[in-house]
Formats: C-alpha cells, sequence, structure tokens
C-alpha cells in the first residue's frame, strides 16, 4: 500500500467513525429509539450508508433492531456510560468540594441521559442532616430539577418539546411545573439569569439551584440542594458564582 492510499483510508477510517458515534448520538436525542429514516432525516446520510452502519452497530452490541423494525440503544454502551460517569464524578470532585467550602451545602453533579437527569457524583455538606433525593446513581425526571433546567435551557426548543412530550411532565409535588407552556417559560428565565432553580418541585422542603458546565460534548450541570430554612433567596444568590467557577474548572478538565 502506497503512503497516499494508507493516508486515504485512515481518513475513510475516521470518517466511518465520525458518523457512526453521530448515528448514536442521534438515537440518543430522540430517546433512545429510532428508525432508518428518521436517522436519514436527522442526519442527512445516505439510507444506504445508514443501513450498513447500523448493522454493525448491531453485530457489536452497541444497537439492537426490534422486531418493529426500529433501532435502540444496544446494552454494550451501558457499561462504557457506567465506567465514563465514574470518571466524570471523579474529575469534577476537586471543583465540588470547594463550593462545598464556600457554601456550606451539598453539591451534586448530574447528567441528561436520553430522557432522564442522572446523579454521577455528590460532595455532602458535614452539616448537612438531611437524606435529600439526590443519591448517586439515581434517575429522576428533568422538568423537575434545578439541573434539569439548566441543561435544558441551551437545548433546542424542539428538542425539548419533545422530550417533555415523552416524559409526560408528571406532578411530583404541588410545586412542579406541569405544562410545557409554563416550562418553556421557566427555561427562559434561566437562559436570562444563567442559573435555574428547583422551588420544591422535586421534593416537597427542599431548593436546588444549578449551573449547567459549558461543554457541548456532554450535557452536565452542577447544584447546590438543600433545606428551604437554609436555602433561602440570598443563599441562592451566594452559591451562583462558585457554581460558575466550579462548572468552568470541570469543562475545563473534561478539555
Amino acid at each position: 500500500m502506497t503512503e497516499s492510499s494508507s493516508t486515504a483510508g485512515r481518513g475513510a477510517g475516521v470518517q466511518s467513525l465520525g458518523r457512526a458515534f453521530a448515528l448514536l448520538e442521534h438515537m440518543a436525542a430522540g430517546g433512545g429509539t429510532t428508525t432508518v429514516s428518521r436517522l436519514a432525516e436527522s442526519t442527512g446520510l445516505p439510507l444506504g450508508t445508514i443501513h450498513r452502519m447500523m448493522r454493525t452497530l448491531v453485530d457489536l452490541g452497541y444497537a439492537r433492531q426490534e422486531a418493529s423494525k426500529e433501532y435502540t440503544l444496544g446494552p454494550k454502551l451501558i457499561r462504557l456510560g457506567d465506567v465514563a460517569s465514574r470518571s466524570v464524578a471523579r474529575w469534577a470532585r476537586p471543583a465540588m468540594v470547594q463550593v462545598v467550602a464556600r457554601t456550606g451545602e451539598s453539591v451534586n453533579i448530574a447528567a441528561l441521559d436520553s430522557d432522564q437527569i442522572v446523579y454521577l457524583g455528590q460532595v455532602m455538606a458535614s452539616r448537612n442532616s438531611m437524606r435529600m433525593f439526590t443519591e448517586v446513581g439515581r434517575r429522576v425526571l428533568p422538568h423537575s430539577t434545578a439541573v434539569g433546567k439548566a441543561i435544558m435551557a441551551t437545548m433546542p426548543p424542539a428538542e425539548v418539546e419533545a422530550l417533555l412530550e415523552r416524559t409526560g411532565m408528571p406532578q411530583l409535588t404541588e410545586f412542579t411545573i406541569g405544562t410545557p407552556q409554563a416550562f418553556a417559560t421557566e427555561l427562559g428565565i434561566a437562559r436570562e439569569r444563567g442559573y435555574a432553580v428547583d422551588e420544591q418541585e422535586q421534593e416537597l422542603g427542599v431548593r436546588c439551584v444549578a449551573v449547567k458546565v459549558p461543554t457541548e460534548t456532554q450535557r452536565l450541570a452542577v447544584s447546590v440542594s438543600g433545606p428551604v430554612t437554609r436555602m433561602t433567596d440570598d443563599a441562592i444568590a451566594a452559591a451562583v458564582g462558585p457554581l460558575q467557577d466550579a462548572a468552568m474548572r470541570i469543562a475545563a478538565e473534561l478539555g
């Protein structure tokens, strides 16, 4: 093989790898299930190319084809995701420790995984004696969380609407936002001020403030949460700066 043909081969290989990851990302953005025609519409790739790549992903265990002919994300991605999640939490911990030191409240880092928020890491404040819903590994719907709002405020409106339609926006407390219109207004407020707040929407007695980690490769947010007796408006305002600093540090770690 000549040098030029070898270089061309490497270029084709990189392109194929990029296309395969693009297909997986579009599947995830669509809730984890899709069809070849929807993938063609969202990626612009030829149908034949998508068919070949999806067969390869199925053979490798990174996708599955259902009886309906739809494709879903495959089980091998779970192991990769678990390992990656532990790595993110480890890299983020020093920045989170600094937030705890500056605010005196517990700090979480979470990611939007398909249609759910998953809590990847947590640093507990020593004075925190109440048990909250944000255990590491727990999955919740994003519309009732500050981290979910912070992440979704940066997403295209059509993608947010599709996610809310799939999840149904269940009412978890009397304060949970229950309509797409009200939620869109809430996201507009979050975009304008640069942070999002959970006003007892996931759990009664708990307020939370969150800032998105400014990275395009992962949908992550960091948050401070605590009881309403301590998480006053002043406390929330004071937590925004430390959270923004932590988000920038974490983004730098992720490259």
